[in-house]
């Protein structure tokens, strides 16, 4: 079983940064690729983006591309998803969950089954 756990969420205005994290116990980080994912009220969940488990191929949606970058310290078992210059659309409870990391991970319709996932962390972009 692979615990994840999510942090870093808040209330920031429209073109604001937060990076949020994401950590595990687990010492074999290293074996998991990891995506992040996000939900909207009265919205599918959306795949965000998505790293290997070596850190040395990403993917990311359309959404937030040039805006948000995936990276990944398996050394202190820590993901994180830098995002800048958000938007209000940005708004939504984000997870981080272990699972593959293709180009069909991330979108709005990902067809991608991950294995574990976080609780999630909560991110408004308001004025």
């Amino acid at each position: 079983q692979l615990q994840l756990v999510e942090s870093g969420g808040g209330l920031v205005q429209p073109g604001g940064s937060l990076r949020l994290s994401c950590a595990t116990s687990k010492a074999t980080l290293n074996y998991y690729a990891i995506g992040w994912f996000r939900q909207a009220p009265g919205k599918e969940r959306e795949g965000v983006s998505c790293i290997s488990p070596s850190g040395g191929s990403t993917n990311y949606a359309d959404s937030v591309k040039g805006r948000f970058t995936i990276s990944r310290d398996n050394a202190e078992k820590m993901v994180y998803l830098q995002m800048n210059n958000l938007k209000p659309d940005d708004t939504a409870v984000y997870y981080c969950a272990a699972g593959p990391c293709t180009r069909a991970t991330v979108g709005e319709k990902t067809s991608v089954t991950m294995d574990y996932w976080g609780t999630g962390t909560t991110v408004t972009v308001s004025a």
